[in-house]
């Protein structure tokens, strides 16, 4: 059993933010990929690794910033689900895309998915560049559609027990899923389990790192 929850109408959609939206992190990233390529300083596949920075070592940070301070701290876990928008920004976190945040708490009983059906609306200032997958034909129709299946895709198996929500993301509403809290870190400081968040666990198709998982 899922549901799927509009966190707009999709009629009302304003999804005309490709070039004037576009973050300054973003812009410089396009402009400089473009005139790499064009010049054939750079092959693609230099520059994916260019995007991958962006998309899974620099923008994640600050979302995972979030989500262990929401894992550490009562009080601010509560402000978090009540204005997502001003506990991210009190961290600093704002910018074009995260205007109106959203942050839903994955538990034993529910389970978070966040996708954008109509292109690819994501919350930049919390978790970067949109990965390429996000902005998929298949990802955005088959999570709504099939979202067991397509975590079975990830590699997520969850409890048949556990309900998935599947949150779609619009320009007005951009969602950030908070992850279950790993067993066994009682105690650790907000930095330590900063680095148990990945940027999937925050899209909801990924599970936060295991203590095991962390070793090397």
């Amino acid at each position: 059993m899922h549901e799927h929850s509009h966190g707009h109408h999709h009629d009302d959609h304003d999804h005309d933010h490709e070039g004037s939206e576009l973050s300054p992190m973003a812009l410089r990233v396009r402009a400089l990929e473009s005139i790499l390529v064009e010049k054939g300083y750079v092959d693609p596949a230099a520059l994916d690794v260019l995007i991958e920075t962006y998309e899974t070592k620099i923008g994640p940070r600050n979302g995972a910033r979030v989500v262990a301070k929401a894992w550490a701290d009562e009080e601010y876990r509560a402000w978090l689900r009540t204005d997502a928008t001003a506990a991210i920004h009190s961290l600093g976190f704002t910018g074009r895309q995260g205007e109106h945040m959203v942050a839903v708490e994955n538990t034993a009983e529910e389970h978070n998915l966040v996708v954008c059906t109509l292109c690819s609306c994501y919350p930049w200032p919390v978790l970067g560049l949109p990965p390429v997958w996000y902005k998929s034909a298949p990802y955005r129709s088959r999570a709504v559609i099939d979202p067991r299946g397509v975590l079975a895709d990830f590699g997520v198996t969850l409890p048949a027990a556990t309900r998935i929500r599947v949150w779609d993301s619009t320009a007005e509403t951009r969602y950030l899923v908070i992850p279950m809290r790993p067993a066994g870190t009682e105690g650790w400081d907000e930095e330590a389990l900063a680095r148990l968040v990945t940027r999937d666990s925050m899209i909801g198709t990924g599970l936060a790192r295991t203590l095991e998982e962390l070793r090397p």
